[in-house]
């Protein structure tokens, strides 16, 4: 609890003193509890607080963890605060729209029934010029790297990678600079130059999603009542969540196509009744080539799961958490 005491001295100016439950604190209190969590006593802004850690945070559900605070909440009529080393961009809107209090020490601090809530990001500060947002062909190299781990990307060299993702060497090296400006990256060699990430799998994912720098894949979408012949497309959006999750699929079905692919079909008149209400298809125009990155007849997980971060479905959220769950990293 050290780094939370320093944090939250640096947040908002307070000397927080934080004391570990004895056994006598669990009266009243399930015997799970203890198993799953450790607690702590402090105070803040004269108000009694249980502060409450996983013990193993892959344990981590807010359907669970809302009937828990609750049932801490009863048994010692103090409000609870929960306390976690990481969290995901999509955890942690749901615990905001939950109004469930949480604590990232040096990320985020959000204690609505405190009537607080404290943001804050150390990473380094940036150059004037630097760029605030992932390129879609740099989301695509780091997607590729964080879904295919035997590919070892990091082996490549700018020509190689070019060849193997079927883009020019100019536009390779534009996505690497893009990486190396977000300090993702650091560039190794002089005449054969390959990359190398910063940080490793999921703390690689989490720090990503934590400076907010994924984009949305879909650029835009649109109805269309026919595929053209001999065009495979994969399926996406809600059509692809069954893949990756046990929900069930949309009434409306969704496909991804690439943008050039998709102005190119455009052009040649190459789609039926193409508008941007209804129609039997809808297509998602991707930024990057969604093909790229999958083996399968759906998009991959990943750009599925940046594709519906924002939906607030409580079904499709429950979905995605499932989805993140199965990544090896």
């Amino acid at each position: 609890m050290e780094e939370l005491i320093k944090y939250i001295k640096e947040a908002i100016n307070v000397d927080l003193e934080i004391n570990k439950f004895e056994k006598s604190d669990f009266d009243k209190l399930p015997m799970f509890i203890e198993s799953l969590y450790v607690l702590y006593n402090t105070e803040l802004f004269n108000q009694q607080l249980i502060l409450v850690k996983y013990k193993n945070e892959e344990d981590f559900s807010i359907k669970q963890a809302k009937i828990h605070f609750e049932m801490i909440r009863n048994a010692k009529q103090k409000k609870v605060v929960l306390v976690l080393d990481k969290l995901s961009s999509i955890m942690r809107k749901r615990l905001v729209d939950k109004g469930i209090n949480f604590i990232v020490p040096n990320k985020q601090l959000f204690l609505p029934e405190l009537l607080v809530q404290f943001q804050e990001s150390f990473s380094a500060i940036k150059p004037k010029n630097e760029a605030q947002k992932l390129l879609p062909l740099a989301q695509l190299i780091l997607l590729y790297h964080f879904l295919d781990r035997e590919l070892m990307i990091e082996q490549f060299s700018f020509k190689q990678l070019a060849q193997k993702l079927q883009y020019t060497q100019m536009a390779i090296t534009k996505a690497v600079e893009n990486l190396k400006q977000l300090s993702l990256i650091t560039v190794t060699g002089e005449k054969e130059k390959s990359i190398r990430f910063t940080m490793a799998g999921t703390e690689l994912w989490h720090e990503i999603e934590t400076r907010n720098l994924f984009v949305n894949p879909i650029f835009k979408s649109v109805y269309v009542d026919e595929i053209p012949q001999n065009l495979k497309l994969l399926q996406s959006y809600t059509s692809a969540l069954p893949e990756y999750s046990d929900v069930n699929p949309s009434n409306q079905q969704y496909f991804a196509i690439e943008k050039d692919l998709f102005y190119q079909l455009e052009k040649g008149n190459g789609f039926v009744n193409i508008n941007s209400f209804e129609g039997k298809y809808c297509l998602e125009v991707w930024k990057y080539d969604p093909q790229k990155l999958s083996n399968s007849d759906t998009v991959d997980k990943l750009s599925l799961y940046l594709c519906l971060r924002e939906n607030k479905d409580e079904r499709v959220q429950d979905a995605l958490e499932q989805l993140i769950k199965t990544m090896p990293w």
